[in-house]
């Protein structure tokens, strides 16, 4: 199988039993690979309402075709099973070297099922696995974890670890590799954690075999060309996604103390260019990546003194202007701390973010947060939040639930301000100030998502995507229905990017023309755009249908009543708000999904070549 290393792990923890079985051909013709491939097995694989955390969940990592080739940002994996925090799909995506070196290590992805009866690492070595007792590992953090294992192993190995976060079940928690990249948001982490699967470590020199290697060259040098010569370029790799944040915050959008503003007075202090005339060392570049938006920091002296990567545009908007927070040093710090627990950044800000207006309004008191005032703007109070969310230590054993489970508890009208979609926290974009963005959180398949439809490049940053054909927003204070299309076909196209191996970002320096033909000569498929864009549209319903299958109506494609009932008090977006069912009209007919519940027809299914899901979800 030409882009495929043509083998699967799976690994049951429940009997300490590895094995191998190759990889479906069908399979990988009609969903590619990453985060499709592992949709594939996840949904054949899990029984309608099985427990995230489980014996009976799976986690499934994946490559793509494309992973861990000279493609342009082809060092991409995925990691799905079902969410501890939604209950729903769950997906996340990373970077960095881990998912070449899986590939060299001579497997295309790994299947865990079953609870191992103690703690366990897992090893895999130039196309063999095994195994290994992890109990004097458990309880450190993932820097510890990484170098224990690589001081064990040798230095050729890869790390991908839970930290103490996933350990203790909190349900937004991460899986780090390379130490730095995540697989960060559904609370993988926890499930890694439930399985009591400490870490998987990679190594080896294994390739795969490309169908026309010197067709392929040609055409990755020409995506590689355009991605160099491109505005994406020159933007992140100067100042990283950090620069998205005076983008944002000018068009009113920037959500400040848990979403009551949308501009942030103080984001001169905390963005792109504070970064750069601060803490920043370096830069560094995930494997095949032109742009090299990573940053390489240090804070050196002072209580908040540290030395890593980040923080990204989504650390700062969630532990900076969410909770109301202005030192960049700070938040750098809380950023790496949440890596080294293993902490979804997005998800710990905002759900601390709502605590702080929760003690605002004197729903929660001092007598139940241990004493700690949960003041916004105080940095302090907002790292001790961290450590106890992650230790699951008073307050924190609460907030470890997510947002809307700590709403759910609280009651007293704090639902209304509970920031999520379908449980999973929502990121650093107001969408009262660009409608349509309101639209991609509603219907994203993990939830509360924004790299999903990745939308705000249309709208926020005026960056359309080439990706798709026509994707420009003509007026993103309006809500209209037709450009819902918009969403639907930057869903389909960017699930694509996830499922063979590449960063979204490049969707927006190439066309689904440029992109097509690399993946053609690497697997030797006819695959042109229109495969491209089917195969998306394919893979995106498949997940639709797991969430369906789970319970999920038109009634969770929504938007907390924040949104959709308070309008902005200031700020360009002043007096907006969303109106999304005409925008969940139009998405639905353009996705061929049913009106009032949101499932996909059968007619869609069967165009979809996906006749055994139509008798799963009982459509006909």
């Amino acid at each position: 199988m030409f882009g495929f290393m043509g083998r699967i792990l799976r690994v049951d923890l429940t009997n300490a039993r590895v094995s191998e079985e190759p990889l479906s051909e069908r399979y990988t013709r009609m969903f590619l690979g990453g985060s499709g491939l592992a949709t594939k097995y996840l949904f054949d694989e899990l029984e309608k309402g099985v427990d995230p955390l489980g014996p009976d969940n799976k986690i499934i990592y994946m490559t793509g075709p494309l992973t861990g080739t000279i493609s342009p940002s082809s060092g991409r994996f995925s990691a799905v099973t079902k969410s501890p925090l939604t209950g729903l799909w769950g997906e996340a995506n990373s970077g960095g070297q881990w998912g070449c070196d899986l590939k060299r290590a001579g497997f295309d992805g790994i299947i865990i099922e079953g609870v191992a009866p103690r703690p366990v690492y897992l090893v895999v070595d130039h196309g063999k696995a095994e195994l290994r007792d992890a109990e004097g590992i458990w309880g450190t953090s993932v820097a510890e974890t990484t170098k224990s294992i690589k001081d064990a192993l040798g230095r050729r190995f890869n790390v991908s670890c839970i930290g103490v976060a996933g350990e203790n079940l909190v349900r937004y928690s991460a899986i780090l590799n390379d130490v730095h990249r995540a697989l960060g948001r559904c609370g993988l982490g926890a499930v890694m954690g439930s399985k009591r699967l400490k870490a998987i470590a990679v190594a080896g020199d294994q390739k795969s075999t490309l169908a026309d290697r010197e067709s392929f060259r040609e055409a990755a040098k020409r995506a590689s060309d355009f991605a160099n010569e491109s505005l994406l370029k020159m933007t992140l790799e100067v100042y990283g996604t950090a620069m998205v944040l005076d983008l944002v915050n000018v068009k009113g959008g920037l959500p400040t103390r848990n979403w009551q503003s949308g501009t942030c007075s103080y984001a001169d202090a905390i963005n792109g260019p504070a970064i750069n005339e601060t803490i920043l060392v370096g830069r560094k570049a995930c494997f095949a990546c032109p742009i090299a938006c990573g940053r390489v920091i240090e804070v050196k002296s002072g209580k908040y003194a540290c030395q890593g990567e980040g923080p990204e545009y989504e650390s700062i908007g969630a532990l900076g202007a969410m909770c109301d927070v202005s030192d960049l040093e700070a938040i750098t710090y809380a950023h790496l701390v949440c890596n080294d627990y293993g902490l979804d950044t997005v998800s710990t800000g905002s759900t601390i973010a709502f605590s702080m207006e929760c003690y605002e309004k004197g729903i929660l008191t001092t007598a139940e947060t241990n004493g700690l005032a949960l003041e916004f703007g105080d940095a302090d109070v907002m790292i001790e939040l961290i450590h106890k969310i992650a230790k699951r230590e008073g307050i924190g054993d609460l907030l470890a639930e997510g947002t809307r489970r700590v709403s759910e508890k609280l009651g007293r009208g704090s639902q209304k301000f509970a920031m999520h979609v379908k449980g999973l926290e929502l990121p650093a974009y107001d969408c009262r100030a660009t409608k349509i963005t309101g639209l991609a959180f509603a219907t994203a398949n993990r939830g509360g998502d924004h790299i999903t439809a990745y939308i705000q490049g249309p709208t926020f940053l005026d960056l359309p995507f080439l990706i798709v054909e026509e994707s420009t927003i003509q007026d993103v204070t309006v809500e209209n229905p037709a450009e819902a299309r918009v969403v639907k076909e930057m869903e389909d196209a960017l699930t694509v990017f996830d499922s063979v191996g590449c960063c979204k970002f490049l969707g927006m320096a190439l066309m689904a023309e440029d992109v097509a033909p690399i993946i053609a000569h690497a697997t030797g498929w006819s695959f042109g755009a229109s495969d491209f864009r089917k195969a998306g549209e394919r893979i995106y319903n498949l997940a639709r249908a797991f969430n369906v299958r789970e319970g999920c109506t038109r009634a969770d494609d929504t938007l907390p009543d924040r949104l959709l009932e308070e309008p902005l008090l200031e700020g360009p977006a002043k007096g907006l708000v969303v109106d999304l069912e005409p925008l969940l009209d139009a998405y639905y007919e353009f996705r061929g999904w049913h009106p009032g519940t949101g499932s996909p027809t059968a007619e869609k299914l069967e165009e979809l070549g996906l006749e055994d899901v139509m008798m799963q979800l009982g459509v006909s």
